[in-house]
């Protein structure tokens, strides 16, 4: 028998034996600053992203139930729970990012394991810290093993591999055992899907809210295992299991066994820094390098060449749109747009993708002024680069590469700017936590492995 012949029976065995007290305090830390920043971007959802509010009202006609809506004053079933706070996760494009396998691991795992956190009572601070970390790892993993771009079938990876992270995360939570544990891979297994067709759509805000159905679906699948529904025995590497339906059968074993346990790749998150696609980062950033150095304005501006590779080939495609995205969403997804504000404005923010910011005048001659050049010998690895050719209308020639944007792990942010990012995202919830309150729920985070009961704990802040 073969590494990849027994793979989901040693992940599943991962899953369920991995002992909490085990886990490093690096690690314990690394999902503490996970936790707080996507509590703080799905806070800020709640209140700015009315793309979400459909999911809200959704989840509120279902009843009530134990699991809160985040921002709200709401207690919903918390399979609802988590499709509503899903829906949040990425609404803003503020969530964190793993950049070697470009993704977005917790954005459906956190509003999956709060959800069962406010159900499960009492979950403690240490369990729920170890679901998360064990879960992200997973995701992480498994992008990581991919030897076939999921997109050459037509697939947008980082909702589906999130869904594996995320019941491994509730299973952990409902205590499952290694066979229930593959039970539930194989229902997200049944689940499990994004089609890559929101990229090309111009007026759909699936992109924004893809991930209420991951989390969903991590809550119900886990909570099916736990009630004695059987799966397959290879969910992962079976004839028609995960890689053979979304790689070809085209993957890397070693990638996800290798460390299992040991390293844990929550270690290695960006933290955005701004509120956009990571593959804009870079461009953000070059710009605003090249104002600070050379005093740049948008008049002095008359073409502007971004640089990049194949992954940021979908942020400039088709040109004339993302010249003028139409939907917030869209904007995050856009260099064109991205660079003009970042070229207009001080700082890029939340409110750089108002209504208003999306048909500003002066904004879109900035992004009509972008187009883009690729670099062959640039990969996926590169997804967080970028580079610029400025040519402004006195005749200079401004250039600027950025090989790693801000926010990765060798360039992060601190505690201190998470906290920060934190409290001006809570202020923007739909029910708007003042400072003092929001940095006493930021201190309960810092602070959670002492916790007996995590929703309490939460609840009280």
């Amino acid at each position: 028998m073969g590494i990849a012949d027994k793979l989901s029976l040693d992940i599943a065995r991962h899953v369920s034996e991995f002992r909490t007290e085990a886990l490093p305090e690096t690690v314990l830390h690394a999902a503490k600053r996970a936790l707080l920043d996507g509590l703080g971007v799905m806070l800020a959802a709640s209140g700015e992203s009315a793309d979400v509010q459909p999911f809200v009202a959704y989840a509120r006609a279902s009843g009530a139930g134990p699991s809160r809506i985040l921002g709200h004053d709401a207690r919903v079933h918390p399979e609802m729970a988590a499709f509503a706070n899903g829906a949040m996760a990425h609404a803003l494009d503020f969530e964190d990012a793993f950049d070697a396998a470009p993704g977005h691991p917790n954005a459906a795992l956190l509003p999956a394991v709060l959800a069962i956190a406010d159900a499960k009572r009492p979950v403690s601070g240490r369990e729920l810290l170890a679901a998360i970390a064990v879960g992200c790892d997973l995701a992480c993993r498994l992008g990581l093993s991919l030897r076939r771009e999921m997109e050459a079938g037509g697939w947008y990876p980082p909702p589906i591999l999130g869904a594996f992270g995320a019941v491994a995360a509730v299973a952990r939570l409902h205590r499952l055992d290694a066979r229930q544990v593959r039970d539930a891979f194989s229902l997200i297994l049944c689940q499990a899907t994004m089609p890559g067709e929101i990229k090309y759509s111009r007026d759909t805000v699936i992109r924004a809210i893809r991930e209420a159905f991951p989390a969903q679906a991590a809550v119900r699948s886990a909570a099916l295992a736990s009630l004695g529904v059987r799966g397959f025995e290879e969910p992962f590497e079976g004839k028609a299991g995960f890689f053979r339906l979304y790689a070809e059968g085209q993957f890397e074993p070693t990638a996800i066994l290798d460390g299992l346990g040991q390293h844990f790749l929550i270690e290695e998150l960006t933290f955005k820094r701004w509120p956009a696609c990571r593959g804009t980062h870079a461009y953000i950033e070059a710009i605003q390098s090249l104002k600070a150095a050379h005093g740049i304005e948008p008049a002095d501006v008359e073409a502007i060449v971004a640089v990049g590779g194949e992954v940021q080939r979908m942020l400039i495609e088709p040109l004339a749109r993302k010249q003028a995205p139409a939907t917030a969403i869209d904007a995050k997804f856009s260099i064109p747009f991205t660079i003009a504000a970042a070229l207009a404005e001080q700082e890029v923010t939340l409110d750089s993708f108002t209504p208003d910011a999306l048909t500003d005048a002066a904004r879109l001659a900035i992004a009509a002024r972008v187009t883009y050049e690729q670099r062959p010998d640039w990969g996926r690895a590169n997804a967080a680069a970028g580079g610029l050719r400025l040519t402004c209308r006195d005749g200079r020639q401004l250039d600027k590469w950025v090989d790693i944007a801000t926010g990765h792990p060798t360039r992060p942010l601190s505690d201190a700017q998470l906290t920060a990012k934190f409290v001006d995202c809570a202020r923007r919830a739909h029910v708007p936590l003042g400072e003092a309150a929001a940095r006493k729920l930021a201190h309960a985070v810092w602070r959670l492995e002492t916790s007996d009961d995590v929703s309490a704990t939460l609840s009280q802040n």
